[in-house]
């Protein structure tokens, strides 16, 4: 099944309009990856900054919107 690739990724423009640190992304990403591999139900990058208090909700809606989905 094709996969629509995505211009920008969703950590790239959360860090570059200012909303996170890199660290912030790379610590989405292994609690992802890992959550992946345990088998636990698949959360995206922004749910996991927003759970961990690194983004609020209209800066996900914000960075969405900047990715035209």
């Amino acid at each position: 099944m094709p996969v629509k690739k995505l211009e920008k990724r969703f950590g790239t423009i959360a860090i570059k309009k200012g909303f996170v640190e890199p660290e912030h992304i790379f610590e989405a990403m292994e609690i992802q990856i890992r959550e992946d591999l345990e088998g636990s139900e698949h959360r995206l990058i922004g749910q996991i900054l927003w759970e961990k208090g690194y983004i609020t909700t209209e800066q996900i809606d914000e960075v969405v919107k900047s990715m035209g989905i």
